[in-house]
């Protein structure tokens, strides 16, 4: 069995514990079934939620079997934890879509099958569903200080913001996931829980109620939550979140994003993020060193998180996009795949009938905005700056049909090294 304790600790993956002494030793000792929850807030997870489900993984890989837990109840609640306002309340019926669409991406990072490491997917709504409000009074709030309660940073934090502060339901929320984990203690013998830093309070009131009501030792691991070396949230853009569904990000944008991360972060994110073992990280971040302008370690770290969120064929796919940006040849590709790689590419649309007619390479540099004249156009066609589909145009009497063509509408047009731009045929 390997030392999951000491391997989370060389990632840099333990923030809190409930005993850091013990839990090393115990972890080793025998097979541990251990937690993460997954509120389904939106139809798919995002880069912020995979802190957790990656540690789930590596305990799994270490011998130990994990359950994800989707919030089918808590998730219809929200949780404060973190927050400075309160979420939109999402119906059940959102709910109970929103978990169908990300059971299919966490079977792709855990192991579902009928050996003592076999992970399990659960659902708190299979038992909240079961308690009238009365019974989870008399049952759960009777054992839970408000006191304490308001003492936790989820809650205390939330009440000092006099423009929202904080509501009952969400308030509520503390006591339903302590009861998932004794639940979960006494039905599948689960004695701890994972999370994000901001989870401290929730874990530790879930330790003290098993303690409470079934004499139960329960555990809890914490772990720093995600950021960037500049404080900012990894896995964000200023159009949003990286989601691990494709139709939202493409595995494309999905590789770009690591690709492009900044050299202060990419040792940080090779330790989270993949499975490297520490001596091929040092390697790799060894290497990188010598030759900083090949970013080895971003392109290491885009490589195996894309193919362990989407697979090998979009890894494919992604490099083939990343090598079309800068230059290489575009080909075997369709509308949908060169608007994703050229997202934020200014584009034109004319009519195919100009395209039919045959379009002079010089009215195309003009139309899609690369050139402000058709002096200037010819100019930089003369001097090798002009490109179609990333083949160079010498020609300035070269007409574009539909032959040049990269997808079934689209012709990309660049010039000098990295400006494009996309012209669009419409019937």
């Amino acid at each position: 069995m390997r030392d999951i304790f000491s391997e989370l600790k060389w990632r840099g993956l333990i923030h809190q514990t409930t005993d850091d002494v013990g839990l090393s030793g115990w972890l080793l000792e025998a097979v541990r079934t251990v937690y993460a929850g997954f509120d389904p807030t939106a139809d798919s997870l995002h880069v912020g939620h995979l802190l957790p489900l990656m540690n789930l993984r590596r305990f799994q890989i270490a011998g130990h079997r994990p359950i994800a837990l989707a919030g089918g109840a808590t998730g219809t609640i929200g949780d404060p934890s973190g927050k400075s306002e309160e979420r939109n309340l999402i119906t059940k019926e959102q709910v109970e879509y929103n978990i169908k669409s990300i059971k299919n991406q966490i079977l792709k990072f855990l192991h579902f099958d009928h050996s003592t490491t076999g992970a399990l997917l659960v659902n708190n709504a299979d038992w909240f569903s079961q308690f009238s409000y009365i019974d989870f009074l008399r049952d759960v709030g009777k054992h839970f200080s408000v006191n304490v309660m308001m003492a936790k940073d989820s809650v205390r934090l939330r009440l000092s913001n006099t423009d929202s502060g904080l509501s009952f339901t969400e308030f509520s929320y503390m006591l339903m996931q302590s009861y998932d984990f004794v639940y979960l203690r006494k039905t599948y013998g689960c004695e701890l829980q994972i999370g994000g830093s901001d989870q401290w309070g929730n874990i530790t009131m879930g330790c003290d109620f098993g303690r409470r009501v079934g004499g139960f030792q329960l555990h809890g691991i914490t772990s720093p939550l995600v950021t960037r070396s500049d404080g900012k949230k990894m896995g964000k853009t200023e159009t949003g979140a990286i989601w691990l569904d494709p139709a939202k990000t493409p595995p494309y944008q999905f590789y770009q994003y690591w690709i492009n991360l900044d050299d202060a972060d990419v040792e940080n994110m090779l330790k989270i993020f993949t499975d490297l073992q520490q001596e091929e990280i040092k390697t790799v971040i060894d290497q990188h060193t010598k030759e900083p302008n090949k970013r080895i370690a971003q392109r290491r770290l885009a490589d195996e998180f894309t193919r362990l969120v989407h697979g090998e064929e979009p890894l494919a796919a992604a490099r083939h996009a990343t090598d079309i940006f800068f230059g290489g040849e575009i080909a075997n590709l369709n509308d949908n795949q060169l608007r994703s790689i050229f997202l934020d590419v200014q584009g034109k649309q004319l009519t195919r009938e100009r395209l039919e007619n045959g379009l002079p390479i010089i009215d195309a540099l003009c139309e899609c905005g690369l050139t402000t004249s058709k002096a200037e156009a010819r100019r930089t066609i003369q001097q090798g700056g002009a490109y179609i589909n990333n083949k160079q145009i010498t020609d300035i009497n070269i007409k574009l049909t539909p032959e040049y063509l990269a997808s079934e509408t689209i012709i990309v047009v660049r010039t000098g090294k990295k400006k494009y731009a996309l012209l669009m045929f419409i019937p």
